[in-house]
């Protein structure tokens, strides 16, 4: 058996020279900006072309045993992904269900819901369109949203990838400042339940940090007043951390931002006019937000990364669609250009065909 894993032809040796180039070019790409949606790109060609070449390996190796079981294990993650792509509509309208229990009926709420039922009644519609609609136009109205879906869905697969790397990041105990983002008051002056976790794991890496190094970071909670708040969020986020035995000393409350972006800025602001220079800073907030928050927080300037504070599950996929439709807006004018086209593309392929 050992013979036959090594007796590989060289070929086989050589195609490893390709999910090689992908994986250093995704970590040189990661290593210099983590918060850059192309690197998702990257490390899926990494991934795939590893996969790939691992497959045609061990088929070289010729040993039964291992092929067989590398096929039962592929065929077996087959059927689970399909189950599951069969099964999405269901799992959504699920989740909307157990979120709209749970949680207020807000429109950001019921995501999961709307795009359950589009799933649903999707094909009902092509199949409208294609017995009631003269052909050529029920061929735009099939193949046009087709490959609008095919591309959301690829950047929406990219962003995913990306999420979860970054739920990676690790940053060294050495921090200079930490922000901590704000989320909304209960009752115009109670921090909630969402609020207070990102303020526990800022307060769980300021005690780590000062056990290990013996130097505290500046907590920087950052948040304005917003219509139905007595207080502004920086200033109630501060209190309940001191509450909880943090240092007067080390705790600043922001007390202007009503973005995330204005999070970055309004913070940015406070640690440069205290002087401080090249800092070292990581923002705190939930984890299904890090990867966004970073795009921002790199928009304004920002040179910090963020670790994330644990979310209920049921929550996720909601605000995980949330954050993606708000990354995709914010890019809205190439997404409009790239959807013209594709509108371009589908109109020429109609008229070649019928033509």
């Amino acid at each position: 058996m050992q013979n036959e894993l090594f007796n590989i032809p060289p070929v086989y040796y050589l195609g490893w020279l390709i999910p090689l180039f992908f994986g250093i070019v995704f970590s040189i790409s990661y290593g210099i900006e983590k918060r850059r949606l192309g690197n998702g790109i990257w490390f899926s060609l990494f991934f795939y072309s590893f996969l790939t070449v691992l497959a045609m390996t061990i088929l070289g190796t010729n040993n039964k045993w291992l092929i067989v079981i590398s096929i039962a294990l592929f065929v077996i993650l087959l059927m689970l992904i399909g189950v599951a792509f069969a099964l999405q509509a269901f799992l959504l309208l699920w989740n909307a269900w157990i979120v709209w229990k749970r949680e207020s009926h807000t429109l950001a709420n019921m995501l999961t819901l709307f795009l359950g039922i589009a799933i649903l009644i999707a094909p009902f519609v092509t199949r409208l369109t294609t017995l009631y609609l003269p052909v050529p136009v029920a061929s735009v109205l099939n193949l046009f949203p087709a490959m609008v879906i095919f591309y959301v869905f690829f950047w929406f697969y990219n962003y995913l990838t990306m999420l979860f790397i970054y739920q990676f990041n690790h940053p060294r105990y050495k921090q200079d400042y930490l922000i901590v983002l704000g989320a909304g008051l209960l009752n115009g002056d109670e921090v909630s339940p969402l609020l207070g976790q990102r303020i526990d794991r800022a307060l769980r890496f300021y005690h780590k940090q000062v056990k290990k190094t013996g130097r505290a970071p500046v907590i920087i909670f950052s948040g304005g007043q917003g219509g139905d708040e007595t207080v502004p969020e920086g200033v109630a986020m501060r209190q309940y951390a001191l509450n909880r035995g943090l240092p007067a000393a080390d705790a600043i409350a922001e007390d202007r931002s009503k973005t995330t972006y204005e999070n970055m800025v309004f913070s940015k602001q406070i640690i440069d006019d205290r002087g401080a220079v090249k800092p070292r800073v990581t923002f705190v907030t939930n984890g299904y937000h890090t990867f966004r928050a970073g795009m921002i927080a790199r928009k304004a300037g920002l040179n910090a990364n963020g670790i994330g504070a644990h979310t209920a599950k049921f929550f996720l996929p909601n605000a995980i669609l949330r954050e993606y439709i708000a990354i995709f807006v914010g890019n809205k004018r190439w997404h409009a250009v790239a959807i013209v086209l594709m509108l371009l593309l589908t109109l020429v392929l109609t008229w070649a065909e019928y033509h």
